[in-house]
C-alpha cells in the first residue's frame, strides 16, 4: 500500500487562500494518478479535483472548478490543491489518494487503494 501525507490545512477566512500538500512516504509518486476527496461532517465523501499520472490531464468537480488547481512536482515527490477563494461550503477534511494501478484521472474513490491520512479545513470567519 503507498503512504501518504496531507497537510497545509488550517482555519482561513472567507474568501482566503490555502495550499494543500500530498507527500508520498516511501515511494515516488511519479508515475501515479493522484486524487483529492473532501468529507465534511455529516455529508458523503466528495471528489474535488484529480491529477494523471503525466500531469496532463486535471478535473475538477464544479463546485471547486476556477477556484481550485491541482499540480504536481515530481522533483519534490508532491502533489498540491491551491484553493482560493475559499466558502464556508469547502470546511471539510481533505484527503488525497493513489493507487497501484491507476494512471488515469478519476475522482471515482472505488479506484482509489491508498488513502492519507487527512488535513482540516475550515473556513470561518
Amino acid at each position: 500500500q503507498l503512504q501518504l501525507v496531507e497537510s497545509g490545512g488550517g482555519l482561513v477566512q472567507p474568501g482566503g487562500s490555502l495550499r494543500l500538500s500530498c507527500a508520498a512516504s516511501g515511494f515516488t509518486l511519479d508515475g501515479y494518478a493522484i486524487g483529492w476527496f473532501r468529507q465534511a461532517p455529516g455529508k458523503e465523501r466528495e471528489g474535488v479535483s484529480c491529477i494523471s499520472s503525466s500531469g496532463g490531464t486535471t478535473n475538477y468537480a464544479d463546485s471547486v472548478k476556477g477556484r481550485f488547481t491541482i499540480s504536481r512536482d515530481n522533483a519534490k515527490n508532491t502533489v498540491y490543491l491551491q484553493m482560493n477563494s475559499l466558502k464556508p461550503e469547502d470546511t471539510a477534511v481533505y484527503y488525497c489518494a493513489a493507487d497501484q494501478a491507476l494512471r488515469r484521472c478519476t475522482v471515482v474513490a472505488e479506484f482509489y487503494g491508498s488513502w492519507g491520512q487527512g488535513t482540516q479545513v475550515t473556513v470561518s470567519s
